[in-house]
C-alpha cells in the first residue's frame, strides 16, 4: 500500500514537473515572439499587439474553410457554390440528382437564363441521341467527335499523374475527348486509351525546339499518336488573357521538364503570345503549317476583348478563302478558371463567355461559315444548364475542366498553386496523391460526364426537341433588371434562320 502511494506521489511530482516545464516553456516561447514582433516593421498588426497579432493571419487563413463548412449558404460562394459542387459530387458517385420541395436558386436575377418548355414534348420514342459531329473536313485525318460534352485543357504538372490518369480512363470509358492543356502529352494521357486534343501553348511544351521555336519533328511525333485527334493552338485563356502559364519551381520536377522541354527546377513561365505571330495572318499560316505537318484537325482557344477586333479573324479567313481557317474555335469566358493567375487578370479582364458566344456564333455564320468551323464552349461550364445554354445559343462542343476536378474530388481548396492540394489533385507531393485513387476516381469522371449528357438531354425533351443539338435561342428566356423575361432569340437574334416551333411532335 505504503509502495503503491509513494510510486503516486512520484507519477504526480512527475506531472507536476511536466506542467510546470510546459507553463514555462509557452510562457518563454511568448516572450520570444513578444520581442521579435515589437521589434520587427513588416507587420503593424503584430507589431502593435506581440503575439495575439499573430491569430489575425490564422484566422484569415481558416476563414474561407469556416465560410464554406458553416457560413455560406448553398448559392453564395464563389468561383463554385455548394450547390454546384454538391451536384457534380452526386453525378459523380451515380447518386440521384432528384431534389425536394424546391428550388434554392434565385430565379429572379437579371442574366438568368431559364428554358421555355413546350406543351406538348417528345415522349419514348421520339427522343434521340446526338450524331457524332465531323471536324476538320479537309483534313487528311478529319475527326468525327462523338460527345458534345468534352473534358478542358488542364496540363500534366498542372494536374497530379494520379489526376491526369483518372481523367484519360474515365474519358475513354465515357466516349469523350480529354485536352491535354499546355503542358505537353505525357504517358498519363495516353494510359486510358481515349481521344486526345494536343494544346500547343505559347511555350510550345512538347513540340519545341532547344530556343523556344516550333519543331515540325516533334510536331509529327504528337501526331503519330493514333490517340491524338486534334491540335488546338491557345492563344489566350479566360482567367488569364494576355497572360501566358505560370508553373512553380517546385511543380517543374524531372519527368516534367522532360516532357515540357524545359529546365529542371525552374518556373515555367509561358511568353504572353505566340512570338512569331503579330495578326491573324500569321495565326491562319501557323494553322495551315501545323494542318500540313500532322495531317489533322487544327483550332484555337481564345478569350474576345472586341467584337471589331475578332470580327477580324474572319475577314482575314474571307479574303484567303475558307480552307485556311481554324477547324474549330475555343471560346472561353473570362470567368475561366487556372491554377495560377495575377489576380486582375483573372477578376477583370475578359468578355464573359454569356456575351462573347454568342458573338462568336454569328460572326462565324455571318461568314458564311457554319459547316466549316466548329465553335467550342468553355469557361465555367459544369452544370446542365450551362451546357444546355451553350449548345442552344451555337456552340458544337462544350468543354469543361474545373467540373471534371470537383469529380476526381477537389473541394475547392484553392490550394491549386501551392503543391499542397489535399485531395491529390493538383499536387506533385507523394502523399498527397495517395489520397487520390485512380480505379475508384476513373468510375467518377465516366459517371458525371454521362450524367451531365443525360441531364442536358433531360432538357431539350422538355423544350419540345428529341436531342440536344436541336435546342436553339428560342428555347430560353432571359431575366430582364425589370424582373420581366426576353426570348434569347430576340436579344441575341441568330444570323442562321431558325426553324419555326412545331405545334406537336407528331407534326412532321
Amino acid at each position: 500500500m505504503l509502495e503503491s502511494l509513494g510510486w503516486a506521489g512520484v507519477a504526480l511530482q512527475i506531472m507536476a514537473l511536466t506542467f510546470v516545464f510546459v507553463i514555462g516553456a509557452a510562457v518563454l516561447a511568448a516572450l520570444v515572439l513578444y520581442i521579435v514582433d515589437r521589434s520587427q516593421s513588416r507587420d503593424a498588426i503584430r507589431r502593435n499587439y506581440p503575439v495575439i497579432g499573430r491569430f489575425r493571419k490564422i484566422f484569415t487563413e481558416l476563414g474561407t474553410f469556416f465560410r464554406q463548412y458553416f457560413f455560406a449558404m448553398d448559392r453564395e460562394e464563389l468561383p463554385f457554390n455548394r450547390a454546384q459542387r454538391n451536384w457534380v459530387d452526386r453525378a459523380s458517385k451515380g447518386k440521384s440528382n432528384v431534389a425536394p420541395f424546391g428550388s434554392t436558386r434565385n430565379i429572379a436575377l437579371p442574366g438568368t437564363t431559364l428554358f421555355a418548355n413546350a406543351a406538348f414534348p417528345p415522349i419514348d420514342d421520339q427522343y434521340a441521341a446526338s450524331e457524332p459531329l465531323l471536324i476538320g473536313p479537309g483534313a487528311r485525318t478529319p475527326y468525327n467527335a462523338n460527345s458534345f460534352f468534352n473534358i478542358s485543357g488542364m496540363s500534366y504538372g498542372a494536374l497530379s499523374a494520379p489526376a491526369v490518369r483518372a481523367l484519360s480512363r474515365g474519358a475513354k470509358t465515357a466516349g469523350i475527348w480529354m485536352n491535354t492543356g499546355e503542358g505537353g502529352l505525357s504517358p498519363y494521357h495516353l494510359e486510358g486509351g481515349c481521344d486526345i486534343v494536343f494544346q500547343i501553348g505559347t511555350a510550345k511544351y512538347g513540340v519545341r525546339t532547344p530556343d523556344g521555336a516550333l519543331s515540325d519533328e516533334k510536331l509529327r511525333e504528337i501526331a503519330g499518336h493514333e490517340q491524338v485527334r486534334m491540335f488546338e493552338i491557345k492563344l489566350a485563356q479566360g482567367a488569364k488573357p494576355g497572360k501566358g502559364g505560370i508553373l512553380p519551381a517546385e511543380k517543374v520536377g524531372e519527368e516534367i521538364a522532360r516532357i515540357r522541354g524545359i529546365p529542371v527546377g525552374e518556373a515555367s513561365i509561358s511568353p504572353n503570345r505566340h512570338p512569331e505571330m503579330k495578326g491573324w495572318t500569321d495565326l491562319l499560316d501557323m494553322i495551315d503549317h501545323v494542318r500540313e505537318v500532322t495531317g489533322k484537325p487544327v483550332g484555337i482557344k481564345t478569350v474576345i476583348g472586341s467584337v471589331e477586333v475578332f470580327r477580324e479573324l474572319f475577314e482575314a479567313i474571307r479574303e484567303r478563302g475558307a480552307a485556311s481557317a481554324p477547324d474549330f474555335i475555343t471560346i472561353d469566358g473570362g470567368e475561366g478558371g487556372t491554377g495560377a493567375s495575377p489576380q486582375p487578370l483573372m477578376d477583370l479582364v475578359g468578355m464573359p463567355i454569356r456575351e462573347a458566344l454568342p458573338h462568336a456564333v454569328d460572326l462565324r455564320d455571318e461568314f458564311g461559315l457554319h459547316d466549316r468551323i466548329r465553335i467550342v464552349s468553355s469557361g465555367k461550364m459544369v452544370n446542365p444548364s450551362d451546357i444546355a445554354w451553350a449548345i442552344a445559343t451555337g456552340a458544337d462542343f462544350v468543354t469543361c475542366a474545373r467540373g471534371f476536378m470537383f469529380s476526381l474530388g477537389c473541394i475547392q481548396a484553392m490550394r491549386c498553386h501551392k503543391n499542397t492540394c489535399p485531395t491529390g489533385v493538383t499536387t506533385h507531393d507523394p502523399h498527397l496523391q495517395k489520397g487520390l485513387v485512380v480505379r475508384e476516381k476513373e468510375d467518377r469522371v465516366a459517371n458525371y460526364a454521362a450524367q451531365i449528357v443525360k441531364e442536358v438531354e433531360t432538357i431539350a425533351h422538355s423544350v419540345g426537341v428529341s436531342e440536344p443539338r436541336q435546342l436553339r435561342r428560342r428555347h430560353m428566356r432571359i431575366v430582364l433588371p425589370d424582373g420581366q423575361t426576353r426570348p434569347m432569340s430576340e436579344l441575341y437574334p441568330s444570323v442562321m434562320p431558325e426553324p419555326k416551333p412545331e405545334t406537336s411532335p407528331d407534326a412532321a
